[in-house]
Formats: structure tokens, sequence, C-alpha cells
């Protein structure tokens, strides 16, 4: 009895992929399906950085496909394949970077930075090609929570190569200035400045840029959400009534201007006494949630009040990297998947694919 293509297809329709809980015949994940007497080759391509999901699924496929009468020998490829996907009307993509992610809060001190690039970390353990940039001006932050010194080169006079550290690409400006040079700059300047930091630095091949924004809803924030193409926002935000205040007033700014909502991120949700074990709600509790609910948008996941994280940014080795098996480095993780996976669903851009068209008087 041989095997048909049919078969092989309704039996991948029982195979869910767990992240995104959809199967992978109708998602059309799996493709490229060969069949040579009773064995059975295919392809798996998941839309989202998988590098720890690729062994699962494929054990998964060679499970359901051994069940199925006549099936010989089984090989399953399983890959991760990123594309640009669309932004606000009207606003051009940025030359080597397919996905702009701004993480944003409204409010200052709810651990936004630390999130951002936590995040970022995340979504290049996984596989993807990832840079931050960080949009504060007037406090940047990234360059000591990623441990980089140093100044960026430019190889031409007019860009600059970006800096690295941990396996992502980052920008800030303060690589450019001294360490306790404030930046004395009105607003017009500073969008200027942030202009030219996310324009002329050479990014090279990124899947996802986090943008790390700047507290608040005044020009840097206005211009970056009007000008640069950004995929989604994902606002940060603790439980407390006060931070959610502005980050409901974030969250309404991004949607003015046409920026899809990722979701929302409830930082020091709960904490936990290192000494007892104690558990308590210092900001409140079921914040993040009830905003979620309020713009039916999804909650995508808590994060404790941890001595540890702050201890780790601090010294320039997030979480992520420093206790990449522990608890809270899970939590970033699986955001950062949620995140990935929302922008797999949106609309791709398909701007590249139709040509310009010109109307002329003849």
């Amino acid at each position: 009895m041989s095997v048909t293509e049919q078969q092989i297809q309704a039996a991948l329709k029982e195979v869910v992929d767990p992240n995104t809980g959809k199967d992978l015949s109708t998602s059309r994940a799996a493709r490229n399906i060969r069949l040579d007497g009773g064995d059975v080759t295919l392809d798996v391509e998941l839309g989202y950085p998988a590098r720890s999901q690729v062994d699962p699924i494929r054990r998964a496929v060679i499970a359901r496909l051994k069940s199925v009468a006549g099936i010989g020998n089984i090989s399953v490829n399983v890959s991760q394949k990123i594309v640009s996907h669309a932004v606000q009307r009207g606003v051009k993509l940025l030359p080597n970077v397919k996905n702009i992610i701004a993480i944003a809060s409204g409010k200052g001190g709810v651990g936004k930075s630390t999130t951002a690039v936590n995040l970022a970390l995340a979504l290049a353990a996984e596989g993807a090609r990832v840079g931050i940039l960080d949009a504060d001006i007037y406090g940047p932050s990234q360059p000591q929570m990623l441990g980089i010194s140093g100044r960026p080169e430019s190889p031409d006079g007019k860009t600059i190569n970006p800096m690295e550290a941990h396996g992502i690409q980052a920008m800030s400006i303060g690589f450019l200035i001294d360490v306790e040079t404030p930046m004395v700059w009105r607003g017009p300047m500073a969008t200027q400045a942030l202009d030219q930091l996310l324009t002329e630095t050479r990014w090279n091949d990124i899947d996802y840029l986090l943008v790390d924004m700047p507290p608040g809803t005044g020009d840097i924030q206005l211009t970056l959400s009007q000008k640069v193409p950004v995929t989604g926002a994902v606002i940060v935000t603790t439980p407390q009534d006060i931070a959610l205040l502005d980050a409901r007033k974030g969250l309404k700014m991004f949607e003015k201007v046409g920026v899809p909502i990722l979701g929302i991120v409830e930082n020091m949700s709960i904490h936990i006494c290192s000494m007892c074990g104690h558990e308590e709600h210092i900001f409140g509790t079921g914040g993040g949630a009830r905003m979620a609910g309020d713009y039916a948008i999804d909650l995508l996941g808590a994060l404790p009040l941890d001595i540890h994280i702050r201890e780790q940014v601090d010294s320039g080795t997030p979480t992520v990297i420093a206790d990449p098996d522990g608890r809270v480095a899970a939590i970033y993780r699986e955001i950062a998947r949620k995140i990935a996976i929302k922008i797999a669903d949106s609309a791709k851009d398909m701007s590249s694919r139709f040509p310009n068209i010109v109307v002329q008087n003849t």
C-alpha cells in the first residue's frame, strides 16, 4: 500500500505547533512534501525564531507520521524564516532591518529598559538577528546594561557601525558622549539626534530591532511613532494604578498613529522574599490584566520584583545571559516568543512587490 500526499497532509493536520496553536497543514508551515516509495521527506518552516522549539516539533511530526500505515523512513527539516511585516501607512522600511518593535512605558521607573534588553537577548537566543536602539537621548542606559564601553567606528565618516555584545547589535547616544555629560538639548535637537542614530547606523541584516523608548509621549516619542517604520509596540507597566495611567496614554499614542499593540508586559508583578519566600504584591495586583482586558490586547507575561534582575543588568550581563536556565529568563523567552509569533501572524510587507506607478499627461 503506497502512501499519498493527502494522507501526509491529513496526519499533519493533527500536529499542532504548541506556540501558535495552529496545525502544521492549515498554517502551511509544512511544505515540500516528497514521497519515495514509503519514505517521506518534508520541511517545516516557522515564521518566528524557534531554536529551542526545533527538536520538539520535529519529534512530534515524526511520531504522528509513524502511525500512518505504509510509511518507511521519515526525514523532517524544521527551520525558521523571518520576513518583514507591514508598518504604518506611508512609512518606508529601514534598510537591513525587517521589523522594528517599540518597547514603551509612558512612565519612567517601571523597568522598561531592563525588559527591552532581556527581550532582545531572548530573541537572539532563539536564533534571530537582533539589534537594540537606545532611544533615550537624555538618559541612555543600554551601554551599561549590555556592558559595552568604547566608541563605535565610522568606516566612511558618514555612517557608524553598531556596537555588539552578547550576540546583538546596539546603538545609543551613550556610546558617543562621556558618561557624565548631560544632554542639554531641546526637543527638535534630540529628535534629530535620534533619527541619525537610527538611520545612519549600519545595521547588519536585522530580523528584529527593539527600540528602547524614553518615557512619556513628547516630541521624541511622537516622531518615532509617526516616522519610524514600527511593526508593533509593547507596553511595559507595573500593576500600580499611577503607572497604568501613563501606560494607557502611551498605548493610545500608538493607536492614533496606526502602530499595532503587540501586548502588555507587567513588570514587578510580585515580590518573593529571598530570605523566607513570602510573596507580596508591593505595587498592587492584576493591573496589567485589567488594562489588557480594557483594550482587548494580550497580557504577554508578568515578571517578578527580583533583586537579581537589577544586579545582573547593572553588571552588564542581563538575566537571559547571566542565568539562561533560570525561571526569570524562561519568562523573558516566553514573552519574546509571543511577540515574534504575533508579528509572524500580522500582514507581511508587500511594498517591494509592486512597481512604482507614474501618471503622466500625454
